[in-house]
C-alpha cells in the first residue's frame, strides 16, 4: 500500500490544502517535505511523537524529511492553542533545547548520508533586516485575514501581543525558505497549525509563483476529544529522565477501552491486519492489547530492552506481587531514617504524592501500602526493620508504586 493510502487508512490525515495532487505526490514520486518543532523545552513529549511516526512512514516511502528546530520561532513564541504569552526562553536554552531533540529524533529519523536534514530556522530568521521583511513578507499577508485564524482566536480574549502576531510571518518565511533552498515543496504538522501552513503555502504562492503544499494530522485525543499526554505529573516526556521507561510504559497501559485501537494505529507501527485481530479482544481480554500497545510504543522510543524490562516490571509487581530491578526506584540513606520519617515523607520521597496533604488523602482513603500491606495509620513510621535486603516497596492505589532502596 502507498504511503498516502497508509496515512489515510491509519487515521492520520486530517486536512489537505491539494488531496488529489498530494495523494498523486506522495505515492507516486519523491518530495521533499518538513515538520517544525519549537525547542521551549528540553525533551519532546507523546505529541511530538505522533509527528515523528508520520515522518517515519514518510521517510521509509522514499521521501525527504527536514525538521526545522525553531531556534528563531521560539524566541517569539506560537500563539496556537495557548491562552498565555510562552516563557521567553534565553539562545543558549533554545540551543541546548535542540540538541536534546536532535537525540530523540534519531530513534525513528535516519539522518545519515542526507536522508533527512535538521535545520535551525534562527540561521536565516536571526538574519533578517525588519524593514527588508516587511517590504518583502509583510506585505503579503491580510491582517483581517490573520485576526481571522483559529490559532490567534484563544489569545485575543487575553491580549495578543505584536511579538506573537508576527509567528505566523516567521513560519511562514520558513516554508519560503525551505522551498527556495531545498525544493521543499510539503509542510505536515498537527491540526492546530492549519492557519500558519495554508499561509506558508500561500506565501510561496504569491513570492515564487509556484504550488507548495500543506498536509495536516489529527492531534492525538481521547475517545471524549480531550488531548493525550498529560498525567497529574505533567506531559509525558520522551526523555527517561523526565518521565522514566516503566511509567511511559503505565500510561499506556492503563489509557481508556476506547481509545486502544486509534493509538495502535497512531502510534505505532503494527500492521493494519494485526491491529484488527487486536480491536476483535473484548472485556478482560482487552488487557491483552493494552499490553502490546504499551510494549511497542516504549520500544519506538526507549528501546527493545528497557521495552522488555518495563513489562517485566509492570508484571512483577501488579501480577506476582515480587520486587524488580526495574521498578521505579529513589534511593535514600540510613539517615533519612529518622523519627519524622513516616508513611507521608515516605510517600512525599518517594515522588507517589506531590505533598504531604495529597499523601494525607490517600492513606485515609486506604490507597496506600507498604510491602503488600495496607497501611491506615497516619502516624506510621518507616523504620529500618521494614525493609529487607535494604528494599521497600511504597505503593499508592494501583498504579503507583515505587521502590525504597538504602544506599
Amino acid at each position: 500500500m502507498k504511503v498516502y493510502d497508509v496515512l489515510l487508512e491509519r487515521g492520520f490525515i486530517a486536512q489537505t490544502t491539494h488531496e488529489e495532487k498530494i495523494k498523486d505526490l506522495l505515492n507516486k514520486g519523491q518530495v521533499t517535505f518538513y515538520t517544525g518543532y519549537d525547542p521551549t523545552a528540553d525533551s519532546l513529549h507523546v505529541g511530538h511523537l505522533l509527528q515523528l511516526i508520520v515522518m517515519s512512514h514518510m521517510q521509509k516511502a522514499g521521501h525527504k524529511p527536514i525538521c526545522i528546530i525553531g531556534g528563531g520561532t521560539t524566541m517569539v513564541g506560537d500563539p496556537t492553542g495557548k491562552t498565555d504569552m510562552r516563557k521567553m526562553l534565553t539562545k543558549e536554552q533554545i540551543e541546548y533545547n535542540g540538541v536534546c531533540f536532535k537525540e530523540q529524533m534519531s530513534n525513528l529519523i535516519d539522518f545519515s548520508n542526507g536522508k533527512a536534514l535538521m535545520v535551525n530556522n534562527f540561521d536565516w530568521l536571526g538574519k533578517l533586516n525588519y524593514i527588508e521583511f516587511l517590504r518583502e513578507i509583510g506585505v503579503h499577508f491580510s491582517v483581517n485575514r490573520m485576526l481571522s485564524a483559529e490559532c490567534f482566536k484563544s489569545r485575543l480574549e487575553k491580549g495578543l501581543s505584536f511579538i506573537e502576531f508576527n509567528y505566523m510571518l516567521m513560519q511562514s518565511y520558513d516554508f519560503l525558505k525551505l522551498f527556495q533552498d531545498y525544493k521543499c515543496i510539503l509542510q505536515l504538522g498537527g491540526d492546530d497549525q492549519w492557519s500558519n501552513i495554508i499561509n506558508g503555502a500561500d506565501l510561496i504562492r504569491r513570492v515564487e509563483g509556484k504550488e507548495a503544499y500543506g498536509m495536516t494530522f489529527n492531534l492525538l485525543t481521547n475517545s471524549e476529544g480531550k488531548k493525550m499526554g498529560k498525567t497529574e505529573k505533567g506531559a509525558v516526556w520522551l526523555d527517561e529522565k523526565k518521565t522514566s521507561p516503566f511509567d511511559f510504559f503505565q500510561y499506556w497501559r492503563n489509557i481508556p477501552d476506547a481509545d486502544v485501537i486509534t493509538c495502535f494505529k497512531l502510534m505505532t507501527f503494527v500492521e493494519i491486519d494485526e491491529i484488527k485481530e487486536l480491536a476483535k479482544l473484548k472485556d478482560k481480554e482487552i488487557n491483552i492489547a493494552k499490553e502490546r500497545l504499551a510494549f511497542e510504543i516504549t520500544k519506538i522510543v526507549h528501546g527493545q530492552e528497557k521495552a522488555t524490562n518495563a513489562k517485566n516490571a509492570a508484571k512483577a509487581l501488579f501480577v506476582n506481587n515480587q520486587s524488580s530491578t526495574n521498578m521505579p526506584t529513589v534511593v535514600i540513606s540510613e539517615s533519612d531514617i529518622t523519627e519524622q520519617f513516616d508513611i507521608l515523607a515516605a510517600l512525599v520521597t518517594s515522588k507517589i504524592a506531590s505533598s504531604r496533604s495529597e499523601a494525607r488523602r490517600s492513606v485515609i482513603e486506604g490507597a496506600v501500602s507498604v510491602n503488600g500491606k495496607k497501611v491506615t495509620e497516619l502516624k506510621t513510621l518507616i523504620t529500618k526493620k521494614l525493609f529487607t535486603n535494604n528494599e521497600l516497596i511504597i505503593k499508592r492505589g494501583k498504579k503507583k508504586y515505587c521502590k525504597l532502596v538504602i544506599k
